[in-house]
């Protein structure tokens, strides 16, 4: 009814995790991630006593630069990216102009679970990398991710998609409208 017809095959995220998983080994491979073996408890531990100590937390974990060799046998590692930590990320938005994050607020996030499954932010770079997305144009409330999806364009050396980032449209009792909360479609906008 719109006049918009689809130009290719439908998508679905959940079976495409073995190229989200050859994404992830390639970055390890040249070096942009590495092999992460702390627990959940260890860095709930540090995350605690930044908390205590009314510090900002950011975790900075101890395999970053380790070698296969001091790989424990009996862990199995999630898969962080090498973020830079120092300088600045800049996410060039068409409607918020230029967004600055210093790189010491960002972390090495996790792009595999030990289980080897795919978070959402390594997911939706690769599938929209391999879709030939070219604009991004999505809620305000995705600017913080921008920057972190924007590191693995550039550790992979794909061209970033232009990013728009728009303000939310919220319902009469102030929630955010979404598929989930008072709007089921276009129409309701």
């Amino acid at each position: 009814w719109l006049g918009i017809g689809h130009d290719g095959k439908v998508v679905y995220q959940s079976q495409r995790e073995i190229r989200h998983q050859e994404v992830a080994d390639e970055l390890v491979k040249n070096g942009k991630a590495y092999y992460c073996f702390s627990s959940q408890e260890e860095i709930a531990e540090l995350r605690q006593k930044a908390l205590e100590n009314k510090e900002h937390f950011i975790f900075h974990s101890p395999w970053r630069d380790k070698t296969p060799d001091h790989y424990p046998k009996d862990i199995k590692p999630v898969v962080r990216i090498k973020a830079p930590r120092e300088g600045n990320t800049i996410v060039r938005d068409k409607l918020q102009g230029d967004v600055v994050v210093m790189n010491s607020h960002l972390d090495d996030m996790v792009l595999l679970r030990s289980d080897r499954t795919p978070t959402y932010m390594l997911a939706v770079v690769v599938d929209d990398h391999d879709m030939g997305i070219t604009h991004i144009i999505r809620g305000d409330d995705h600017l913080n991710n921008a920057s972190r999806q924007q590191l693995i364009y550039l550790a992979m050396g794909w061209h970033t998609p232009v990013m728009v980032h728009i303000p939310l449209i919220h319902g009469p009792d102030g929630a955010k409208l979404s598929k989930r909360h008072g709007a089921l479609g276009v129409e309701s906008y």
